[in-house]
């Protein structure tokens, strides 16, 4: 196997041959482009992405600045919003659903590397995917960790770290996150704690 086809299969890798630090120096140069390029020029972003990304449906919005390490593993669903300072590292695939916000400085890791330094130290990777499912909100600062499943209709918390799975249809936050609470219609009454929708 190659080590691309290491990466995308969970195998220990390492990133340093030719292929793979060609497709981050490829994604590098899209990313300048996008990140350099003037507040008005929202197709030429939204162009950008698109061909950056491995899919993309027809409505979505990223504010710049924006990092990534490949693009090609990142799918983003209908009206995809992400704030400031998003960085996805997308070593293995990052699946991201409808209706899905991101509050600013928000990270997806789907890379990691070994805990003894002595392995660490030869440059060995691996990678495992992150999944994000349909009306999921992450607040400000989240960061998710590798192998991850964050289900339908989700708020994370600010400054939450994802190191679970997390269940469709519940509020959860902290470090490590956890399941505060589960979402029902009295939530449809209210827009901020305890004040009414007019």
């Amino acid at each position: 196997m190659t080590d691309k086809e290491k990466m995308i299969a969970g195998k220990p890798y390492m990133d340093s041959g030719k292929q793979l630090a060609g497709e981050r120096e490829r994604a590098k140069e899209f990313i300048f482009d996008f990140n350099s390029s003037h507040p008005k020029e929202y197709e030429k972003r939204n162009d950008i992405i698109r061909k950056l990304f491995g899919k993309t449906k027809g409505s979505f919005y990223i504010e710049p600045p924006f990092r990534c390490d490949y693009g090609y593993n990142i799918s983003i669903g209908e009206n995809f919003y992400s704030n400031y300072n998003c960085i996805i590292l997308d070593c293995a695939k990052v699946t991201i659903g409808d209706n899905v916000f991101f509050a600013p400085n928000v990270g997806l890791y789907t890379a990691g590397h070994p805990i003894h330094y002595e392995i660490r130290n030869t440059g060995m990777e691996y990678a495992f995917p992150i999944t994000i499912g349909n009306n999921v909100w992450l607040g400000g600062g989240v960061i998710v960790t590798p192998d991850i499943t964050i289900g339908d209709n989700v708020v994370i918390g600010a400054g939450s770290v994802v190191t679970k799975d997390i269940p469709a249809n519940v509020v959860a936050a902290g470090n490590p996150c956890k399941v505060l609470r589960e979402i029902t219609d009295e939530d449809k009454k209210y827009y901020f704690k305890r004040l009414t929708i007019e």
